[in-house]
């Protein structure tokens, strides 16, 4: 079964934003929102030794997705297709409770049109053979795209080179997430990403 996601190699964000920036303009997320957040981690250590990275945070693609199991009326689901959970803002009643069950609180309210929004991976592009603007527009080259199950996609080689001991994703609360996150030399958080987001401050 097909199941796109996103590999972020943390070795290669410079916290840009560009990721942002490029989502923003590609599906016109409206002003106050974004559908993804640049977190930072660090940093940690004791001068002169210490670490710092920074985390692109996104819907994980989950197998298990907490937000399509609390949605009342049907408008969250996951795609047969490619496993991308999308939300049809048609049903969508603004409720928020995908917004409420995610364990990394992905899904935004959009306060113009009243109803939930989050990432779809840019399915209007991957549809047609594009790639996601985030990942069109990284300038690091941080982030990947593909089908995680097709062994010669994009995202199989880059987990495949990087070796398993340097593959981390966000926390597993019962959701299975599937977004990858690759970072070397044993430097991973282990964070809750709404923890990180009080702590950086504000989300950008």
């Amino acid at each position: 079964m097909k199941q796109n996601i996103l590999v972020i190699d943390l070795d290669r964000c410079i916290d840009c934003h560009g990721c942002q920036v490029a989502c923003k303009m590609e599906n016109g997320v409206a002003l106050g929102s974004s559908r993804n957040t640049v977190l930072t981690i660090g940093p940690t250590g004791t001068y002169p030794d210490v670490e710092m990275y920074y985390l692109p945070v996104m819907c994980q693609q989950c197998a298990e997705p907490a937000c399509v199991k609390a949605c009342p009326t049907g408008a969250c689901y996951k795609r047969s297709e490619d496993g991308v959970i999308v939300i049809d803002k048609e049903k969508c009643i603004g409720c928020k409770s995908c917004q409420k069950a995610c364990p990394y609180e992905i899904n935004n309210f959009n306060n113009e049109m009243r109803v939930m929004d989050k990432c779809n991976l840019c399915s209007h592009l991957t549809e047609i053979g594009e790639k996601p603007a985030c990942v069109k527009n990284c300038s690091g080259r941080a982030l990947i795209f593909g089908d995680v199950n097709d062994p010669n996609s994009d995202v199989s080689i880059a987990l495949k080179e990087a070796g398993s001991e340097n593959i981390y994703s966000l926390r597993d609360a019962g959701n299975h997430p599937s977004n990858r996150y690759i970072l070397r030399n044993d430097k991973w958080i282990d964070v809750i990403p709404q923890e990180c987001k009080a702590q950086n401050g504000r989300k950008r």
